[in-house]
């Protein structure tokens, strides 16, 4: 701690600290760590003690009692809807008679975005050894309640600065984002690009927009009941044809326009009036984050349309400097989207298991880099060009 007379506290709801206290540390750089977003995840049941999450919320006061810190924090007995993956571990360390659950995540659920993991005030002097001194004390907190280890995923460098220095073992993931090298239309992206991939894009746009579908981005208040009906239904979709689970209530989505307003933006494919697709995104001070999407029907190229070439379309309209569409899928890359590493920590309590987690996330952290220096030789810009 700074002092001694630093405190740690956990809270079973985000309300006990209140949206004041909360977004003063959060900042608005980030949506899904502000207050909005996470109670949000509480107010309307996805996030629960019954599906897994036990709110724990952990808030660093200062001496006279103020909040310096905070961290979105849950207690959880299983790896679902994290999307950093242990139960490879978990399963090692229970067949070696060990007791991998509960354990503590420090993250946002079910929302695979990089971002802060320490939350601080931002009129502290030496924010860094109160950022450490936040890490440090929730691996005191993991050890006193008897749990296994604690788990900080998708971190900032900043905050993953601190984990480490507290002495968590960082892991290392890929994603893929797009970024904005100054164009200011889209025209300008593809002439960031080779002439074949070029005419691959405009191709591919054109075959989704020729299927008589209408589009729109609805922000905010303009998102009507009926809107979020409908894409909660392509929301259940995607997650049937995936053999999943639907996290998310169908509450969760209209909270979001109430309490994030403008920062919430859904873009909405139509066919003859009715919804048939659905891409729902968050807006941050310097990015558009791709979360969920969905369909109905069989529409050529409507995915790469509403979720890839609208985001970077609407990114360059507003002066964002990149598109995070999350993990999975190298068909991102020819369209713009590169390789982009992410951060997670984990603190690890059993000497053992820490030392056979270490030698594994830096074999996968060699793999990784190898990975992603193979994608980049799939780039579609131009040579001289980074995307």
């Amino acid at each position: 701690m700074p002092s001694p007379d630093w405190s740690l506290s956990l809270h079973a709801s985000i309300h006990e600290i209140g949206a004041d206290a909360w977004d003063a540390c959060a900042g608005a750089d980030n949506p899904f760590v502000s207050f909005g977003f996470l109670s949000a995840l509480e107010d309307s049941g996805s996030v629960t003690d019954r599906s897994g999450w036990l709110v724990r919320h952990a808030a660093l006061r200062a001496p006279d009692g103020t909040i310096a810190a905070l961290a979105p924090l849950y207690g959880k007995s299983h790896s679902w809807g994290e999307y950093v993956f242990d139960q490879s571990w978990a399963r090692a360390y229970e067949a070696a008679g060990g007791r991998y659950y509960p354990k503590f995540v420090c993250a946002v659920p079910f929302s695979p975005v990089p971002g802060p993991r320490l939350l601080l005030r931002p009129d502290l002097p030496d924010l860094q050894a109160v950022a450490q001194a936040l890490a440090a004390a929730l691996i005191q907190a993991t050890a006193q309640l008897g749990l296994s280890s604690l788990h900080a995923n998708f971190c900032d460098v900043a905050s993953l600065d601190a984990f480490t220095e507290a002495g968590y073992l960082p892991r290392t993931g890929l994603q893929y984002h797009w970024q904005n090298n100054g164009y200011t239309t889209f025209d300008d992206f593809l002439a960031a690009l080779s002439s074949r991939k070029r005419k691959s894009i405009r191709k591919e746009r054109s075959a989704a927009q020729s299927c008589g579908l209408t589009f729109s981005t609805l922000r905010g208040n303009d998102i009507t009941p009926e809107d979020w009906t409908a894409f909660y239904r392509f929301y259940q979709s995607t997650i049937d044809r995936k053999w999943g689970s639907a996290y998310l209530t169908e509450r969760f989505f209209p909270m979001l326009s109430e309490r994030l307003g403008d920062r919430v933006v859904l873009m909405m494919a139509h066919h003859d009036g009715k919804a048939v697709a659905g891409a729902l995104n968050l807006m941050g001070t310097d990015a558009l984050f791709g979360r969920n999407w969905g369909c109905e029907g069989d529409w050529p190229f409507l995915h790469f349309e509403l979720c890839y070439y609208r985001a970077i379309a609407f990114a360059i309209e507003h002066g964002l400097s990149r598109v995070e569409a999350g993990a999975q899928g190298e068909h991102k890359i020819q369209r713009g989207y590169l390789p982009s590493f992410t951060h997670s920590a984990h603190a690890i309590l059993d000497p053992g298991l820490r030392q056979a987690i270490a030698a594994f996330v830096e074999e996968e952290r060699t793999a990784l880099q190898a990975e992603a220096a193979e994608l980049l030789t799939l780039s579609p810009y131009r040579h001289g060009e980074s995307g």
